[in-house]
């Protein structure tokens, strides 16, 4: 299952923050542009959108995991709920790795880099750790890159062409990001990525250079419920 879905902006919170997480299913063909598809917002271009995170894949597996652990929280009732472009069963950060490169109808994208979850998903589900649990849990998703524009129907699925660097899972980079943060020999392979976009292959050096790891509170809890 590939479902295509995409979000205006619209207020989020108490205080009315501009947001496109909430997305909505899409019917006929859409354009995939090198920013993402048409019609599609994002309220902080400083660190949302753009050419590294111009689609957002969430696995729907992760749904039924999320209202074990959660409840029936309203966002969770359907796909759509952690702003995903694109809801799929069959792929997860376990089997989906940094580079993959997939052909989407006329368009081609390529795995550029797993989410790193903010607060915004704490108004979204009206959940005061949100992000911070869908750091831990590991279940965030990933961006693609397109490297070749095109038109999308309802039909068309992902299939996979090429793999960059099949070594490196999300799961695999997530481990080195979140788990074993001062692994220097995992943070000095990690720098050594290609096509890992250049914010994270800095941050691993920055690890490797000052023996510290970075402040995640303002990302995860920079607005309160």
């Amino acid at each position: 299952m590939t479902e295509r879905l995409i979000g205006s902006l619209s207020p989020l919170g108490e205080n009315a923050v501009p947001s496109g997480i909430d997305k909505h299913p899409v019917h006929g063909p859409l354009f995939l542009g090198r920013t993402g598809f048409d019609g599609d917002a994002q309220g902080d271009l400083k660190h949302h959108g753009g050419a590294d995170k111009a689609v957002h894949q969430y696995p729907f597996e992760h749904y039924l995991l999320w209202r074990q652990e959660l409840g029936a929280l309203p966002p969770l009732s359907r796909p759509g709920a952690f702003g995903e472009n694109l809801s799929t069963t069959g792929m997860t950060e376990e089997t989906v790795a940094v580079g993959d490169v997939f052909r989407l109808g006329k368009a081609i994208v390529e795995v550029s880099q797993g989410r790193q979850p903010c607060w915004k998903l704490n108004l979204r589900f009206q959940t005061k750790d949100m992000a911070a649990q869908v750091q831990k849990t590991g279940r965030t998703g990933w961006y693609y890159r397109v490297t070749e524009e095109g038109v999308v129907q309802e039909e068309d699925s992902l299939v996979l062409l090429d793999r960059r660097s099949p070594e490196w899972s999300l799961h695999r980079l997530w481990t080195v990001l979140y788990v074993k943060t001062s692994d220097r020999e995992e943070l000095a392979a990690m720098a050594q990525i290609a096509h890992l976009p250049d914010n994270w292959r800095r941050l691993a050096e920055h690890r490797l250079a000052t023996r510290t790891v970075e402040d995640w509170e303002q990302r995860l809890l920079g607005s309160a419920l």
